[in-house]
C-alpha cells in the first residue's frame, strides 16, 4: 500500500497535485479532517478494498489540523504502515500572483492582503515542510512540467528517488539562499561590470556569457564544478535526498553567477535529473556589480 499524505501552500498546487495523481490510478481525497486518517487508513488497508495507492489533500483550510496530522502519521508508522508527507510550494511573490489572477481571497484573511495570509500560511506550515519526504516547487513550472515532476516524483514502486536539482544565482551583497545546500563563489572572475558596454546588460545576454566564459578560470570552473557535482548527485540520491539547491554567486547577482549557473543548469539538462534555474537577484539592482 502507497500512502501519501498531500500538503503545502495555498495557490501552490495542491489540487493540480491530486488530479495528475488520480490519473495515475491513486485514489485520492482532498481536505480529509486528520482525525479520521487513522479509520480511513484502517478501510484502505483491509484486503478487500481493493484500494493500493491513496492520496490525501491536507492544507490550512482545515484549521489548526497539522498536530493532529503529525500524530496520526506517528501513529500509522508505528503500526509498520509506509507514509509519504510530499510538500507543495512556491514563492510568495508567484502565490500573490496566482491569488490576484483567480481573484481568490487566501483563507487566512477575510478582508486583509493575501501577502499576509502567505505569511501567516508560511509560519503554521514551517513544521509540516521540515517533515516532508519531498517538495515540490512549483514556482517556475507550467503545468505539462509539473504533470512530469509528478510522474517521476511517484513512480510505480512508490519509491522517491527522483532528484530535483535548482540552480540558483545570487548576489553576496544580498545575502546566501537560505535553503541552499551548495554554495559557489564566482567573484574571483574578472567582473563584467566594469566593462562599460557590458554593465547595463546580464549573464542571460550573449555578450555577456561570451566574456565571462573566454577566461581560462572561467572553463576550468565549470568543469571542476560539473565534475564535483556529477559525483555528489547519485550519492545524495542514495542518502534518501530528493531537493538539491546549487547556489553560485558573484557580486550583485547579474552577471557571472547567472552565466556559470546557466552553464551549469544546460550541462546537467542533458543528465537524468530534473533540473531547474532561478536567478534570485537579477533584476534587484539595475547598476549591481
Amino acid at each position: 500500500m502507497q500512502f501519501t499524505v498531500i500538503t503545502g501552500m495555498s495557490g501552490a498546487g495542491k489540487s493540480t497535485v491530486l488530479k495528475f495523481l488520480e490519473d495515475m490510478g491513486y485514489f485520492c481525497v482532498d481536505n480529509l479532517p486528520p482525525v479520521l486518517i487513522g479509520k480511513f487508513a484502517e478501510i484502505c488497508f483491509s484486503p478487500e478494498s481493493g484500494i493500493n495507492k491513496v492520496a490525501l489533500g491536507i492544507d490550512i483550510r482545515g484549521g489548526d489540523v497539522f498536530e493532529e496530522l503529525f500524530k496520526e502519521m506517528d501513529l500509522l508508522k508505528g503500526m509498520g504502515y509506509r507514509i509519504n508527507l510530499v510538500f507543495i510550494d512556491a514563492q510568495d511573490k508567484i502565490l500573490v500572483k496566482r491569488f490576484k489572477e483567480t481573484r481568490r481571497k487566501h483563507p487566512l484573511v477575510d478582508h486583509g492582503r493575501v501577502s499576509e495570509g502567505i505569511r501567516l500560511e508560511r509560519s503554521i506550515l514551517e513544521a509540516a515542510k521540515k517533515r516532508a519526504d519531498h517538495i515540490i516547487d512549483t514556482t517556475n513550472l507550467l503545468t505539462r512540467e509539473l504533470k512530469e515532476e509528478v510522474r517521476k516524483v511517484f513512480d510505480a514502486d512508490g519509491q522517491y528517488d527522483s532528484l530535483i536539482v535548482t540552480v540558483v544565482s545570487f548576489g553576496f551583497k544580498y545575502g546566501i539562499p537560505a535553503d541552499a545546500d551548495l554554495v559557489f563563489d564566482v567573484r574571483f572572475l574578472p567582473n563584467p561590470y566594469y566593462v562599460g558596454e557590458l554593465r547595463e546588460l546580464t549573464g542571460n545576454d550573449r555578450e555577456v556569457s561570451d566574456f565571462v566564459m573566454q577566461w581560462e578560470q572561467a572553463r576550468d570552473f565549470m568543469v571542476k564544478l560539473l565534475d564535483m557535482v556529477e559525483f555528489l548527485l547519485p550519492n545524495y540520491i542514495k542518502e534518501g535526498k530528493n531537493n538539491i539547491v546549487i547556489a553560485i554567486g558573484c557580486t550583485g547577482g547579474k552577471h557571472r553567477s547567472v552565466t556559470l549557473a546557466n552553464a551549469l543548469h544546460q550541462a546537467l539538462a542533458q543528465k537524468e535529473y530534473s533540473v531547474h534555474i532561478q536567478h534570485r537577484d537579477l533584476e534587484k539592482d539595475a547598476h549591481g556589480k
